[in-house]
């Protein structure tokens, strides 16, 4: 399996090893929460039709938490780091008709209805157009992507293995690393599918598709052309769409990708105004934290596949409606 093949060339040492984010993977609406706290302080919600409980958040990362001990047994395995948003406050049976100014804590009732965790394998890592770059292994969970009033059946779920730029905490995601829409029945079988996922991941194709990025470069005048493009894409007619790769980011995103290249502090335009691909793929998917949690994924693939697209485009000089 090439994820085990290729781990030896990317052991790094250990004083190199960063062991906590110096910025959140995500960012819009959304708060940062521990293990403990998911499985102490927090109901689980259940199927209406017949009251059987949903797969929790705490199981679906400990589920996949497992699965990364057993595939990287032996390297060095960080702590999930959980996000969540959309909390559901609510009170017990007990509590109802008390005054809120009345209310303890343990009269109140909590969960999140959308959450997204990644776990970090630093030992796992490797220096890429100047960038270090180290594997993570996450999933997203969102309930109201779930019919809670129906009875049990297959749950939704996605999980997704890359890199996280150590710089930016940008996650690269490439589409043999990502399951959109996982459906599991129980934790054993959610277990099976991931094990699946890490073992169809072709770590180093991956990492070879992003070093190919520095070598391509736009001028000022293309990046504007680009630009301009992505903004009259959601307006263009659906039949012209059809054939046009699909962008994902709004109005805001791309507004945010703008100001990056004059401003940012690791992937701004060069002296000469020209700015890499891989420079214009960071800015993308810097831009796509301001993404809620159940599109964020999405967003931070369909970056990667606009960027492969307009790389290959300009080594094989074939049109690109972005830049024609």
């Amino acid at each position: 399996m090439e994820l085990l093949q290729v781990q030896n060339n990317l052991v790094i040492p250990e004083e190199q090893i960063i062991t906590k984010s110096s910025s959140p993977f995500i960012e819009t609406n959304t708060q940062e929460v521990s293990l403990f706290h998911l499985q102490k302080d927090c109901i689980i919600p259940v199927f209406s039709k017949d009251m059987e409980c949903t797969i929790a958040h705490y199981e679906f990362i400990n589920a996949v938490d497992d699965c990364v001990h057993t595939i990287f047994s032996g390297q060095r395995i960080l702590k999930p780091e959980i996000r969540t948003s959309h909390v559901i406050k609510g009170r017990i049976p007990e509590a109802i008709g008390k005054p809120v100014k009345e209310l303890t804590e343990q009269d109140k009732t909590i969960y999140y209805e959308r959450m997204m965790f990644k776990i970090d394998v630093p030992s796992i890592s490797e220096t890429l157009n100047g960038n270090n770059l180290s594997l993570t292994i996450g999933g997203v969970r969102a309930y109201n992507q779930e019919n809670l009033y129906s009875k049990k059946n297959y749950e939704k779920f996605k999980v997704f293995v890359g890199f996280k730029n150590r710089v930016c905490t940008n996650l690269c995601v490439s589409s043999d690393g990502i399951v959109e829409e996982l459906r599991a029945s129980s934790i054993d079988e959610l277990k099976a599918k991931v094990m699946e996922l890490l073992g169809a991941y072709e770590m180093q194709n991956h990492l070879n598709s992003l070093k190919l990025l520095s070598e391509y470069s736009l001028t000022e005048k293309q990046f504007a052309k680009f630009l301009g493009k992505c903004r009259m894409y959601n307006y263009l007619p659906k039949p012209e769409k059809r054939d046009i790769p699909q962008l994902m980011l709004n109005d805001r995103q791309i507004s945010t990708v703008a100001k990056g290249y004059y401003e940012d502090e690791n992937f701004a335009r060069n002296e000469d105004d020209s700015i890499s691909l891989w420079s214009m793929f960071n800015l993308l998917t810097e831009a796509t934290k301001s993404s809620y949690i159940d599109s964020f994924l999405s967003r931070s693939l369909n970056s990667h596949e606009l960027i492969q697209k307009l790389s290959y485009s300009m080594q094989n000089d074939t049109t690109f409606w972005y830049l024609n």
